[in-house]
């Protein structure tokens, strides 16, 4: 996710807390939708809309803060 970005994830991972937590739910919620789609845990298709939901407005909000940390 934002390769052109892998510098400042970083360094904000480790500086904010705030970036971190939405960063690593971002994460989960990724390996969550992924287990579904592959028939690992059950679920259906309301389940896995609504977390690729949550996950599109994470990353809405990581870029975000991305954005604006790198023109501060």
């Amino acid at each position: 996710m934002f390769p052109e970005y892998r510098e400042q994830i970083s360094h904000l991972k480790v500086h904010d807390e705030h970036f971190a937590r939405l960063f690593n739910r971002h994460n989960e919620l990724d390996q969550q939708i992924k287990n579904m789609e592959a028939g690992i845990v059950p679920t259906n298709g309301v389940a896995i809309e609504h977390l690729k939901k949550e996950k599109l407005h994470l990353k809405d909000s990581l870029y975000t803060i991305l954005r604006k940390t790198t023109n501060a």
